[in-house]
């Protein structure tokens, strides 16, 4: 199921209902397994605070002193949701990347 407005790419790790650690698991893997120089979390509503967490257990205890906060950006998207009603759902971007050595 595609999510709107939030683009998938093989480098990004989507936050969603999952348990916590599978996420942080997953951006550590996409830097240690897959070697990626970049890693995007993305998020959207409730989820954002999650995301941030993602990314900061990441950076701080498993990937210490290897990787920073590249980038975040911030938006609001407004969709039609099941109900047929008109939201707006704000979401986020945290881009971690490898420290130049």
């Amino acid at each position: 199921m595609s999510e709107p407005g939030l683009r998938r790419e093989e480098n990004s790790v989507f936050i969603g209902e999952k348990p916590f650690m599978n996420y942080v698991t997953s951006v550590v893997m996409q830097f240690t397994a897959k070697g990626s120089k970049e890693v995007v979390i993305k998020a959207r509503g409730k989820f954002i605070t999650r995301a941030v967490d993602v990314a900061e257990v990441a950076r701080k205890r498993f990937l210490e002193n290897t990787v920073a906060v590249k980038n975040i950006v911030i938006d609001s998207k407004e969709f039609e949701n099941k109900e047929g009603r008109q939201v707006r759902v704000s979401d986020i971007e945290i881009t971690l990347a490898k420290k130049e050595a």
